[in-house]
């Protein structure tokens, strides 16, 4: 038997086996959620001209102390059409084009207006242009923008649009298969015997993975059975990933292994050094021109859950072109003190506040009372020594329901 590899190993070599899907070009809506292909350019200068950063009065330079004579005004949208000559001011609004022979802006609060006439009662803005937004402050034409990996959120859809593109590059929707399988779980639409348990992780891990922009399919609950499991492998041929759950451990009757090589599958690499979800198995098989990844997930709902958050989700968001596809943890500190830990890394179930974490007392891993209270998964070493209430820990955000 093979020595369970440690956590950052096994998500190097899963994540190396990972191709990037085919680029494709969609509206910024449909880019949200999803990461850049390819560099964004800027297409044209933000702002296009210098524009006023404050409401007040626009004036050329050299003539920020007055008097003046006013001569109009430019809003936003609506410009200035003539030139200012020394002693004669604009009234300006915030985002508006300076007119022709302006440099400088002086704010509404440090001025007086009679009618057509203005004078200066606080402070000249220093330096001159401190009021002004420049031609091309925030980006200039043919400059990087985003870089490829970004993941494309509201402000990035605002720059991408403001830079002047209609359409993003990105990487196309990974296909999901969800395999949940094992003799004891009982379909949902149908009453559970005593000797069953609900097929609950199927849609827990289907609900988990919509967190990316996927396409996803379930299919299960499916019976231990050699024939079965690969039924269900033929149906989900087409997909990117195939995810199950149960079944890869070493009982008599855990058929993953057995049935993903049978079905021309590759074991990569199995067990990994966590607790829980030790029993990992990652297979992969060549289809066609590109490879299919399989992760194979303990059947107990909280081991399913925490290596689907720190393999399945990362292995989505690498075949969309993430940069960062791990998860990233934080650094809090404890509520309460945390017992020392054996020879396996451990993943906690915790209530996070936003300044403190507490760990739940029910720690099982077949617990789902535990996991649905949960917001974060203190992450504690191995052979870590005890902590007391205060010492600092890392966390692992999870978006999970009410208590997020």
């Amino acid at each position: 038997m093979t020595t369970p590899m440690l956590l950052e190993e096994a998500q190097t070599r899963l994540l190396a086996l990972v191709e990037p899907l085919e680029v494709e070009h969609v509206d910024i809506g449909g880019a949200l959620g999803r990461y850049l292909a390819e560099p964004l350019f800027a297409l044209r200068h933000q702002p296009a001209a210098d524009v006023s950063a404050m409401d007040g009065y626009a004036v050329s330079a050299g003539d920020v102390s007055g008097p003046w004579r006013i001569i109009g005004e430019s809003a936003a949208g609506h410009p200035f059409s003539g030139s200012l000559e020394a002693g004669e001011a604009v009234r300006i609004s915030t985002g508006a084009l300076l007119p022709a022979g302006s440099k400088a802006v002086i704010v509404q609060e440090d001025v007086a207006r009679d009618r057509d006439h203005l004078v200066m009662t606080g402070e000249a803005p220093r330096p001159e242009n401190r009021h002004v937004r420049p031609r091309g402050m925030d980006f200039v034409e043919g400059a990087s923008v985003l870089p490829a990996g970004t993941l494309i959120g509201p402000a990035q859809a605002a720059l991408a649009i403001s830079a002047g593109h209609k359409y993003l590059p990105v990487r196309r929707r990974p296909r999901l298969a969800v395999i949940d399988s094992g003799d004891e779980l009982s379909p949902v639409s149908q009453p559970c015997a005593p000797h069953q348990i609900p097929a609950s992780n199927g849609a827990m891990l289907a609900a988990l993975a919509r967190s990316v922009p996927i396409d996803v399919e379930q299919n299960g609950p499916i019976p231990d059975d050699l024939d079965a499991l690969m039924t269900a492998f033929d149906a989900a041929a087409d997909a990117d990933v195939i995810v199950t759950s149960g079944g890869a451990s070493v009982g008599d009757h855990d058929l993953l292994r057995p049935a993903l090589e049978a079905w021309g599958a590759k074991i990569e690499f199995w067990r990994v050094a966590i607790k829980p979800g030790k029993p990992l198995l990652i297979a992969s098989r060549d289809h066609g021109s590109r490879k299919q990844l399989v992760i194979g997930l303990p059947g107990n709902p909280v081991s399913s859950l925490v290596t689907a958050y720190l393999f399945m989700l990362p292995v989505l968001r690498a075949f969309l072109g993430a940069s960062h596809p791990l998860p990233r943890a934080i650094t809090t500190r404890l509520a309460e003190p945390l017992e020392p830990t054996g020879a396996r890394r451990e993943f906690l179930r915790g209530v996070w506040d936003g300044e403190a974490v507490r760990p739940l007392t029910l720690q099982d891993s077949g617990a789902l009372s535990s996991l649905a209270a949960s917001n974060v998964l203190i992450d504690r070493p191995a052979h870590a020594p005890a902590l007391v209430a205060g010492e600092s820990v890392q966390v692992f955000l999870l978006q999970n329901g009410g208590y997020a």
